[in-house]
């Protein structure tokens, strides 16, 4: 081939039925569908996306254009970039003011960090030096009208910018919210008047990502919170202007890389929407967004993968937009991190900024037919239920009646029967868990939040099993169930290690024979191990050939000893086993959970402490 013919050599343009064609012969008789998964959006993805699939045309508009899918500036970052906002914990003020300057030294460009009552009294103090030069990112709850008010008596207290806000649904009862809307109103105009730039109204849908809500909720719980915000507000004297102006959302970012970058894309085309129907101009309708990377995904046991966690939800939330982010420490469940968590962390967000560039690009996934029609499908089912919300009275309302948590809880119970039965991987977790792991130390427990909205983490039902086999060991009683090989290694080694990695997650120890081929060595190796528990390990031929006859023979001299066998054998065959004295198949489908919980139970273990 001539060096001019190659230059000229184009590739061979196929079409979508030729490429399904040819998957669906790779895929051995199964046809392209089997490769789509739902979500708990109850959004089904495909393994491949083409222009076809987008119902709206939404991949020729610009970043900074209504409708903002692709962002609220034009430029992106590259003239606006987001702030690091890593929320700062401390002993008291002066740890903090240390703490926060030296943060600011190393990369750190917002002013956050929890209030609490000696934080408050020392507030002045802690942000002396700062408070014009950078922003704030601080959600203040019922502390916000004490720290505005020290706040508005500083020099230059009008350069402040940033926000210091609350989100009225998630703190007053709804018996008093029209009290505390009059009283809200009153504050957000005092105070806008001496800090123009410092936004004010909260709308923090956390508490029903924390809860276990899909996107489709979260994004549905913001818009419905927006509006009782804007209404209550209008009503009581304020400008729509105003009242935009003074508004910043907050969201958690998931694991699902994809489905949180559209979210967030999917957030601004709603509230663009939103703003358009009251009124608002163009300008008015982006939405600011706070993130931060999600404390539902984060582990106990083997916390340094939490790293791994929060960098994947951080990369999401930068594609996806936001203007404020806070990355979590991989301790941050303890409720106490450390310097080297917290740098660790706020370098997270550096590396993405600095050396993965993403300072420097606009919306890199404005166009891809998969994003774009993943967020137009997350927008239109949630602009669905936001109508639903609405239908009801609102926010507050489905809050009171407790419609808004049942739908909530639905999803949750889903995910925990995800996890249960190993269908959603955490690892460390429910899948490669390491029995000589330390957990963090005085991990919080799961509080009620407001309107018995639980403040879940996905892990704790394994953590408490981990937990209650930990406190067998420092009774003296090991957890340990014992593995029955049977043949050569090579031959059982399959199902022993599946079984090995399914005990771990419930703290349980697999202590496995020498190769069993006879019922006087199984009888031999429980007689040595002298556990309670145990299980068959082998090839299907060999249950075939000689796990009635072992079974039959542990029993008649084991009375007492439970069997299980590893793997699902053919139903003809069940019956038969169980009749011999197999209490259970453990196999790739079991509820994982339930098991290990059943079995530390009959190991004395307190698993509900």
């Amino acid at each position: 081939m001539t060096l001019n013919k190659m230059i000229n050599e184009t590739f061979e343009a196929y079409t979508l039925e030729t490429w399904e064609k040819k998957s669906e012969e790779s895929l051995k008789g199964k046809s392209i569908a089997s490769l789509s998964k739902n979500t708990y959006e109850n959004i089904l993805l495909k393994p491949l996306y083409s222009k076809e699939d987008l119902k709206i045309n939404s991949t020729g508009q610009f970043p900074g254009q209504t409708d903002f899918r692709r962002g609220a500036d034009p430029a992106g970052y590259l003239s606006s970039p987001w702030k690091v906002a890593q929320r700062i914990d401390a002993e008291n003020g002066e740890e903090l003011r240390k703490k926060l300057h030296a943060s600011f030294e190393r990369g750190q460009t917002a002013i956050s960090f929890h209030l609490d009552k000696d934080i408050v009294k020392d507030f002045v103090k802690i942000i002396d030096g700062i408070y014009a030069t950078f922003a704030f990112g601080i959600e203040a709850g019922n502390d916000q009208a004490e720290v505005l008010e020290k706040l508005s008596d500083l020099a230059d207290c009008d350069k402040v910018s940033g926000y210091i806000g609350r989100d009225l649904l998630q703190i007053a009862s709804n018996d008093g919210l029209k009290q505390e809307y009059d009283k809200w109103s009153e504050m957000i105009q005092l105070f806008d008047r001496k800090m123009p730039n410092l936004r004010t109204i909260l709308v923090d849908t956390s508490v029903y990502h924390k809860a276990g809500a899909n996107a489709i909720q979260e994004l549905a719980a913001a818009l419905s919170t927006g509006v009782q915000h804007i209404q209550e507000l209008l009503e009581r004297g304020m400008s729509l202007e105003k009242i935009l102006s003074k508004m910043v959302f907050k969201f958690s970012i998931g694991a699902n890389f994809f489905m949180e970058m559209a979210k967030l894309r999917a957030a601004r085309i709603l509230w663009s929407k939103i703003a358009e129907a009251y009124g608002a101009k163009s300008e008015e309708q982006k939405m600011v967004i706070s993130a931060e990377t999600s404390p539902f995904t984060k582990t106990a046991y083997d916390p340094y993968v939490n790293l791994l966690r929060a960098g994947n939800e951080a990369f999401a939330g930068v594609l996806g937009g936001v203007q404020f982010l806070h990355v979590s420490p991989f301790n941050e469940p303890e409720g106490k991190t450390t310097h080297f968590s917290d740098r660790i962390a706020r370098n997270t967000q550096l590396i993405l900024k600095e050396e993965a560039h993403l300072k420097n690009i606009v919306d890199p996934a404005g166009g891809s037919w998969y994003v774009e029609n993943l967020t137009n499908e997350l927008a239109e089912k949630a602009w669905g239920l936001f109508l639903k919300i609405e239908e009801k009275d609102g926010m507050a309302s489905v809050l009171k009646t407790g419609w808004i948590q049942e739908q909530i809880a639905e999803v949750m119970k889903k995910r925990n029967e995800d996890l249960f039965m190993r269908k959603q991987s955490m690892i460390g977790t429910n899948i490669y868990a390491n029995l000589n792991d330390h957990p963090l130390q005085n991990v919080m427990e799961s509080l009620e939040a407001n309107h018995a909205l639980p403040n879940n983490r996905l892990s704790e039902p394994f953590e408490k099993l981990r937990r209650a086999a930990q406190r067998l060991v420092q009774s003296g009683s090991e957890p340990k169930a014992g593995l029955i090989c049977i043949g050569e290694l090579k031959k059982h080694k399959a199902r022993a290690d599946f079984m090995t990695g399914f005990l771990a997650p419930g703290g349980i120890k697999a202590d496995a024979s020498e190769n069993i081929d006879h019922p006087k060595s199984a009888l031999q190796f429980i007689q040595e191990s002298n556990l309670h528990h145990y299980v068959l390990c082998g090839t299907d031929k060999q249950y075939d050939e000689l796990a009635l006859e072992l079974v039959h023979s542990i029993k008649e001299n084991y009375p007492d000893v439970r069997l299980y066998l590893a793997g699902l054998p053919e139903e003809s065959k069940q019956a038969a086993l169980q009749q011999a004295g197999i209490e259970q198949f453990i196999h790739a489908k079991s509820n994982c959970y339930e098991i290990l919980t059943s079995l530390l139970s009959e190991m004395e273990a307190e698993v509900n402490e």
